[in-house]
């Protein structure tokens, strides 16, 4: 059970005791540094522990904010300071610094030297030995350790003033979300999320619920009636109210955790991705074949999805940073309707779930597919365009970690790695031109060729070659970012070309899952690295070929058998895939010691 330390003389009539127990707080006093100290020593280090003044005046929430948010190893307002078992070290140095001093710790009348807080001078000590300390912003919440009755008085009206409900239930919604989910999902949503934290729900299992829900709007849409089409767009927009009620939960009960992440990342593409194939089954039973649309919706959104992660780990923490582009961007930012517009135009999560649930429910699945990659084409072409214009304008100089991010989001295998000790180190600006150079001429030559011609072996080989010599130099150029996604692009389009190309039952949908497989691999690694924990281990990315080796090994298996066995070797890669890439990330988010995060409003 975490502790809270409550330090100083009581104050009579103080909520603040029955406050902490309320967040599940076991509350011990200290009158002075002393008994700060003995108190702190009886906490098992494995807790988290806090301090508290006992003069201490503000709102719940803000103690909340302070005290148990799982994602910072320390966390401080004025007058609350809280550690988890990684800044606990820090804390205990900090502590028998403090009991060295003396002075009764935020003691009443204390002179002006020891006015300041206790809490606060642990904290201040913990950060100047090197810890950082996460201090929230809490807006119009209070906060404080009154000086005199006058202050405290004000303090408490100040209190008073405020709703804490209401600033709670606000920031559980994202502060930058789509237009759709502002207006029509969070204004209810949110109240979900409330009822759901009053009955002890976590954020994972509505994450579940929401995952389940997509499936059964999956499973109806297969059906291929109108009735099933109905209720599959039903249950999908329920699915999303539930997708925005597990973090607005999180945030409204402080429930982080890299489970919750990883969980809510995935199911996300599993939801759409499984809806994509329900609606292809749904379109077969009327005898309308529309994998190749399923199949061509998810590459764009995959590929879409990595231009996306690729350019912002590319900039995380790049060094003069600055662009016209951005300035012109930053400019329209300031004109309200231009914000919405330019959000709505990507097509993101929320107006994209609900253009496909009107449209399944009123049309056909060929014309769902065919809005979808429409839309989807042009908000990829806008935001590609944008990013490459700042990339091509900004004077930035990007980091080793953001080099490192690119290559392994690159996903090469041993065949690139051993062209890439052949090529050596090539001249700036030669790895976007081999990736797009091989990554043209693959595609051209599996679309030009017939199926299993050895002309698409041959580039197939020279592709590997040229993704070797694509990283063989640290991916620091100004457009460097844009090869992991060239590289999606290539591998998922080779896949459906191929799948096309051989025209028998089968085919694309054993395609569709192979590439289903792939892709959850490279969103695995996405979500490895945002964490903070780096990418899948190397063995992995060998052991199921890297981008190049899949690429490769289609194109063979195209060339060596019979077009009626294609869809079986399709079908076992993307089994093998699978199992492979799913027992180990399952084994790393279930084990892993990877910080608590949480998806604060990344483009989906």
């Amino acid at each position: 059970m975490p502790t809270v330390i409550l330090t100083g003389l009581p104050v009579p009539g103080s909520p603040l005791a029955d406050e902490l127990r309320s967040l599940g707080f076991d509350v011990r006093p200290a009158t002075d540094p002393e008994d700060a100290a003995a108190a702190l020593a009886r906490v098992p280090a494995d807790q988290r522990v806090a301090f508290v003044d006992s003069e201490f005046v503000g709102h719940v929430h803000a103690l909340r904010l302070a005290l148990t948010d799982p994602r910072f190893d320390a966390c401080a307002v004025t007058g609350a300071f809280a550690v988890q078992p990684g800044a606990r070290p820090a804390l205990d140095r900090a502590a028998a610094a403090g009991a060295l001093t003396g002075g009764a710790p935020g003691a009443a009348g204390a002179g002006p030297a020891l006015r300041v807080p206790y809490a606060d001078r642990l904290a201040e000590a913990v950060e100047a030995a090197g810890t950082a300390v996460q201090r929230p912003e809490l807006g119009t919440l209070v906060a404080t350790v009154p000086a005199t009755p006058a202050e405290r008085a004000e303090a408490v009206a100040a209190v008073a003033s405020v709703d804490d409900e209401a600033v709670r239930l606000r920031t559980a919604v994202k502060s930058r979300d789509g237009f759709f989910t502002t207006f029509c999902i969070s204004p209810y949503s949110r109240y979900i999320a409330r009822w759901c934290a009053r009955r002890g729900l976590t954020p994972n299992q509505v994450t579940t619920a929401s995952l389940i829900t997509a499936l059964i709007a999956a499973g109806c849409a297969a059906t291929g009636d109108r009735w099933g089409y109905v209720a599959a767009g039903v249950l999908l927009l329920v699915s999303f109210v539930l997708d925005c009620t597990d973090g607005q939960l999180a945030r409204y009960s402080l429930q982080y955790s890299t489970m919750g992440a990883w969980l809510d990342a995935t199911f996300d593409r599993a939801k759409e991705y499984s809806f994509y194939a329900g609606l292809a089954l749904g379109a077969a039973r009327n005898g309308d074949d529309v994998w190749a649309l399923a199949l061509g919706s998810m590459i764009l959104m995959t590929c879409r999805h990595v231009v996306d992660f690729a350019f912002n780990e590319a900039n995380h923490d790049a060094t003069a940073n600055t662009s016209p582009t951005a300035a012109l961007s930053d400019k329209l930012d300031s004109v309200g309707w231009t914000v919405w517009l330019r959000r709505m135009i990507i097509l993101p999560i929320g107006e994209r779930w609900a253009m496909i649930a009107v449209l399944t429910a009123l049309t056909t699945p060929r014309i769902v597919f065919c809005a979808l990659l429409v839309g989807c084409a042009f908000g990829a072409l806008y935001t590609t365009a944008g990013r490459v214009l700042r990339s091509l304008t900004r004077k930035a100089e990007r980091t080793a970690r953001a080099a490192r991010a690119l290559a392994d989001l690159a996903d090469s295998g041993p065949l690139a790695e051993l062209a890439a000790r052949l090529v050596g180190r090539t001249v700036p600006g030669a790895g976007i031109a081999a990736a797009v150079i091989g990554s043209v001429a693959l595609l051209w030559t599996a679309w030009a060729y017939d199926f299993g011609s050895r002309q698409v072996v041959i580039a197939a080989v020279v592709y590997a070659l040229l993704a070797g010599a694509a990283v063989a130099r640290p991916l620091t150029g100004a457009l460097d970012w844009l090869v992991p996604p060239v590289f999606r692009a290539a591998e998922y389009t080779t896949v459906l070309i191929l799948a096309a190309k051989a025209d028998v039952p089968g085919a694309l949908p054993a395609a569709f899952g192979l590439i289903a497989a792939v892709a959850y691999h490279h969103y695995d690694t996405v979500y490895r690295i945002r964490g903070g924990t780096g990418a899948p281990p190397h063995w992995l990315v060998r052991s199921i070929g890297g981008h190049e080796g899949r690429v490769l090994l289609t194109v063979v298996l195209a060339a060596v058998l019979a077009r009626d066995a294609f869809p079986v070797a399709l079908t076992a890669t993307a089994v093998f895939v699978a199992l492979v890439v799913l027992v180990e990330s399952i084994r790393f988010w279930v084990s892993s010691g990877a910080p608590a995060v949480h998806d604060e409003g990344e483009p989906a």
